[in-house]
């Protein structure tokens, strides 16, 4: 089953990245691992913020997770941290999704000074819980999974059709 943990957003300054927003779905962890492994998602997350250049994507393996990244040419950076199993496009397309509706909503002006308690961006929790199911949040992959699902329904017929056809000609040839 896919899973989405952490979802971040960053202003990548001249010296550090700074935390703007944030929230998290721990709840696959043990109740006494949660805030250590939040620390850890944040550590890395800032880590990968920092060292990835500016107007770039990437998609870095941490250990048993996935981060997905994203520095605009701004610096507003997003950060997705997911399983290996949750779709590479998916999650990018989230981050530049989040991303946009930051920048429409907070200017420009409070990215360097802003903290995770100062600035007021409260849908981060309501995209990480309806992107956990990929194919539901995301058109394309919808649209993928029906197409398949269309493939084997269809399948399925032209192979009764052939078999029904098949047991005509058998009858056929007794009489």
């Amino acid at each position: 089953m896919v899973k989405l943990f952490a979802l971040s957003i960053f202003y990548k300054g001249s010296a550090e990245a700074r935390l703007l927003k944030s929230t998290y779905d721990l709840q696959s962890f043990s109740f006494f691992q949660r805030g250590t492994v939040q620390e850890f998602m944040t550590f890395a997350s800032k880590t990968i913020v920092e060292r990835t250049q500016p107007a770039m994507r990437q998609s870095v393996k941490q250990e048993a997770y996935m981060c997905h990244v994203y520095v605009r040419a701004d610096n507003l950076s997003g950060v997705l941290i997911a399983d290996h199993e949750y779709p590479q496009r998916v999650a990018h397309t989230l981050i530049t999704k989040i991303l946009d509706e930051f920048s429409a909503k907070i200017s420009a002006d409070r990215w360097e000074t802003g903290s995770d308690g100062t600035i007021d961006f409260n849908t981060l929790p309501a995209y990480l819980a309806k992107y956990q199911d990929p194919k539901e949040a995301d058109a394309l992959t919808k649209m993928q999974n029906d197409l398949d699902e269309t493939k084997i329904i269809l399948k399925n017929t032209i192979e009764a059709v052939l078999e029904r056809g098949e047991k005509l000609d058998d009858m056929i040839y007794i009489i």
